[in-house]
């Protein structure tokens, strides 16, 4: 079960001018929802950002392609076949799949972009693609997130979503909902698996991607459930720009300001409730590393220890076995790092200070903090003061089953 999280979704707040249509298309095993469409208005502008696997897949070559040439009026997403190592045959499945949606929609195939998620190395089946379209098309409703957020999740336990309205210092409201889907082969190097975030704002298009680069280096940067990153991850942002107010022409503005700190409050939770439902997780763990002397430092001790199998079966088993953080944090590969300097946390117990266990330390406080689904590592480096933090999970027995058995 997904720690701390529901499969009942919060209330939902529809964004003007952005409809979603979805549909059991065929393409899941199980039968569930496994295609949808999200349609804009004329005015929307999209800002995106895309993996950074050698890898990629064919969806991502194609929105890449087709963003480089227009704003997007539609985004057409099918869960359950990942349309990567696909070769050719691939890239062409994208663009005709894009060319179907625009026809539906009365648009041309460079305004869709297209997205997959599911197995690797499998074609897509065009066929119930084909099917499918046309009443994901006539699906298209602006209350259409819930069935939408489902429809994207592949081992996901739980739907995603985070939906906000926001007073700006000028007076205007504005709504921002956004969905996600990831569960496993979350690892930083973009973003996250899938995102979808929505705003009505009034938003230039160099401010919306400025934003969404920020956001997803604080957020979706910044977790990982096994250090795996998908050739599919892409997180987009769309700003349909109906709101009543003037632009956000500059994040220095008074509007622009309150605009970041809200998305960053989306972007976190969204990515949190990724590790929250990593597979197989039976703990949400933070990683907090202070004083380091730069934040690369501090990032590099942060998946060190998030990454270590022996850190994260120590997690699972609720064992405070402090001496698995401590050599994490000294093979990061931090350069001049003093380790007498060094103290470690288990959320308020110290278990390392001096160069070794803190004199005061005791099992049962460490196993009291260990027993919690909820629990933070802190580190302080005393090398200065840049501090980051990465949330992860343990790692249990259910992610091997899962996936060993995934494509059975």
């Amino acid at each position: 079960m997904a720690v701390g999280l529901s499969d009942q979704l919060p209330p939902i707040h529809p964004v003007a001018d952005c409809w979603l249509g979805s549909t059991a298309a065929g393409i899941k095993k199980n039968g569930n929802p496994d295609l949808v469409i999200m349609q804009l208005g004329e005015n929307a502008r999209t800002a995106a950002v895309f993996t950074r696997n050698a890898f990629c897949a064919a969806p991502v070559t194609v929105a890449k392609a087709h963003l480089a040439v227009t704003q997007p009026r539609a985004l057409v997403i099918n869960s359950g076949n990942a349309n990567a190592g696909t070769g050719e045959q691939g890239l062409a499945d994208a663009r005709t799949t894009c060319r179907w949606v625009a026809e539906e929609l009365g648009l041309e195939p460079e305004q869709v972009l297209p997205f997959s998620t599911g197995v690797i190395g499998e074609n897509l089946p065009m066929g119930r693609l084909q099917q499918g379209i046309p009443a994901a098309c006539a699906a298209l409703n602006i209350e259409g997130w819930q069935q939408a957020c489902r429809g994207i999740m592949t081992t996901d336990t739980v739907p995603k979503v985070v939906s906000e309205r926001i007073i700006l210092p000028s007076g205007a409201e504005i709504v921002i909902t956004g969905m996600t889907k990831g569960s496993g082969m979350i690892h930083p190097n973009m973003a996250t698996m899938l995102a979808y975030v929505a705003t009505d704002a009034r938003v230039s298009q160099p401010v919306l991607q400025q934003v969404l680069q920020q956001t997803t280096e604080r957020s979706f940067n910044r977790i990982t459930v096994d250090g795996d990153t998908s050739t599919n991850d892409a997180c987009t942002l769309s700003a349909t720009g109906v709101a009543d107010m003037a632009e956000i022409d500059a994040l220095d503005s008074a509007d622009g300001e309150v605009f970041l700190r809200a998305m960053d409050d989306v972007m976190r939770r969204l990515a949190q409730m990724i590790v929250r439902d990593g597979e197989g997780a039976t703990k949400f763990v933070t990683v907090q590393v202070d004083e380091g002397a730069t934040a690369d430092d501090s990032l590099k001790v942060a998946f060190t220890i998030a990454h270590s199998p022996l850190v994260k079966t120590a997690l699972f088993a609720s064992d405070p076995n402090w001496g698995r953080i401590l050599a994490a944090v000294g093979r990061a590969g931090v350069e001049n790092l003093n380790i007498d300097a060094v103290r470690i946390w288990l959320d308020d117990v110290c278990i390392v200070r001096d160069g070794g266990r803190a004199p005061d330390y005791t099992e049962e406080a460490g196993q009291r903090v260990m027993n919690q689904d909820e629990i933070t590592i802190r580190v302080a480096l005393g090398m200065g003061s840049a501090q980051e933090t990465v949330w992860t999970t343990d790692l249990s027995y259910d992610y091997v089953k899962i996936n060993a058995e995934y494509r059975t």
